[in-house]
């Protein structure tokens, strides 16, 4: 594609994602296509000859467009945020002309550098400690297997690195029932084994209860096994629950076991001072993980990762081969020490580019109408006799049940899910489920970067009517 070639199909793109942008709402949030739908309309092979651009954008827009579900729209309260917004957009357009590769300091000092100064405003916009020090990962995952690893080496004196499992105790993690699933996944690929995951029962709000978790570890500790990490969750998957820090900390800090937070969600909630109290307990935290590209308005993929003990992580994933040998190192942060790929993009840039554009004060506005606008939906649906709602409501996740007078709890399971398809069906609005307590429970997550309360309120109006129309005669 020749520059003026390109130049042309730039600003012609630009005018079509301005446009989707402003009309998102228009479209169905949930994609309407079946199973093989699109892969049908895909040739089997590439071509042998080039195509125009032009015939690729048809394609897209007849073909991919289609099956795409908005998580831009306002009406997208499924699963859990995951935010786009224009300086974001902006700056990854940049990122994808640069074409950074930066694995380390060498590759291109100003990506290193920059991250390494994103991470320090953000430690201090959520009033993490200042000993942390922090790295910019693809995923929550990615961070707590990060953390998990490092826990592990570190508990073993980096032996299982050097000689594998031989020689060591059977490790011990532990975790809440209502923790994210990527701590069984990071957990399976660390060679801790599942049935070394310990979940910990909760607390009637759906936090990890810390008189649970003292005793599975006393029992641990009794038959021989190695308690090494727990877990912490501050804004649970389903219910935004939040753990106590400082009684877990507190626990962690008796035993030397490492203590790792999942914050996901919630973290961003900690640019407000008001919500300051989740990190209560802060001192005993060894690692801690919150994602930008959930709720801070920067587009997948942004994980935040801090750690208070830098040279373990390093240590821990740390391979020099001669090809990356430089005269740099031990002078700059080279961050392919600092987690598992080599290979690493200038995430860094559209945190930047975002964090300026709104400022601390507007990101703050941004978040604290997110929360209000969760509050009012709670309040409207409190006050239906004929709708509950079912987990403490934190941030910006509402769980609810429709009760239909005449129907008994398996019933209204089924009424609530036949309720949940046909609201996803009707284009209009996307929602997920969770269960509390056993039950089939809707979620709605308030958290996307446009909506508003008029959003919110028609799709209340849509719920309601959509649920009673189910209800048993």
């Amino acid at each position: 594609m020749e520059p003026s070639e390109f130049k042309k199909h730039a600003h012609d793109l630009v005018e079509w994602m301005a446009s989707y942008m402003e009309n998102v709402a228009s479209y169905p949030v949930k994609s309407k296509s079946k199973p093989g739908e699109i892969l049908s309309r895909l040739p089997d092979n590439p071509p042998d000859e080039p195509e125009s651009f032009h015939d690729f954008f048809d394609d897209f827009l007849n073909i991919i467009m289609p099956g795409i579900t908005h998580w831009q729209s306002p009406n997208f309260y499924a699963y859990f945020p995951a935010n786009a917004s224009p300086p974001s957009i902006l700056a990854e357009m940049l990122t994808s002309t640069l074409a950074v590769q930066g694995m380390i300091w060498e590759t291109s000092p100003a990506a290193a550098e920059l991250e390494e100064r994103m991470m320090h405003w953000l430690r201090d916009m959520t009033g993490l400690p200042e000993t942390f020090e922090g790295v910019i990962q693809d995923t929550a995952s990615t961070s707590t297997l990060a953390a998990i690893l490092t826990a592990r080496e570190k508990t073993t004196q980096y032996s299982i690195n050097e000689n594998g499992f031989t020689g060591n105790p059977v490790l011990r993690i532990y975790c809440s029932t209502q923790a994210h699933s990527s701590v069984d996944k990071a957990v399976k690929i660390a060679g801790i084994g599942i049935k070394n995951l310990i979940k910990i029962k909760t607390r009637p709000d759906f936090s990890m209860d810390p008189e649970e978790l003292s005793a599975a570890i006393e029992k641990d500790l009794k038959a021989g096994f190695k308690p090494f990490c727990v877990v912490a969750t501050l804004g649970t998957t389903g219910v935004t629950a939040i753990d106590p820090l400082r009684e877990i900390g507190e626990i962690c800090h008796r035993h030397g076991v490492w203590l790792h937070v999942d914050a996901a969600l919630a973290g961003t909630a900690l640019i407000l001072p008001e919500y300051r109290w989740m990190i209560d307990g802060s001192e005993y935290i060894d690692s801690f993980v919150f994602n930008p590209h959930k709720w801070m308005f920067t587009n997948f993929d942004c994980s935040a990762y801090f750690v208070r003990d830098a040279a373990a992580l390093i240590r821990t994933f740390e391979i020099l081969p001669e090809y990356l040998k430089t005269r740099t190192r031990g002078q700059v942060n080279d961050y392919r020490d600092w987690g598992v790929p080599l290979g690493r993009r200038f995430r860094a840039l559209k945190l930047w580019c975002v964090i300026r554009i709104y400022g601390r004060e507007g990101l703050a506005r941004m978040v604290r109408n997110h929360i209000d606008i969760a509050r009012r939906l709670a309040g409207m649906i409190s006050r239906e006799p004929d709708f509950e709602i079912a987990a403490p409501v934190t941030l910006n996740t509402v769980c609810f049940r429709y009760r239909p007078r005449n129907a008994n709890a398996e019933e209204t399971d089924k009424i609530n899910e036949k309720l949940n398809h046909a609201l996803n069906d009707s284009g209009k609005m996307y929602l997920t489920h969770t269960k509390v307590n056993g039950r089939y429970t809707l979620r709605m997550v308030t958290a996307q970067t446009n909506v508003t309360m008029e959003h919110v309120e028609n799709s209340w109006t849509l719920i309601k009517e959509t649920a009673r129309s189910m209800a048993p005669r």
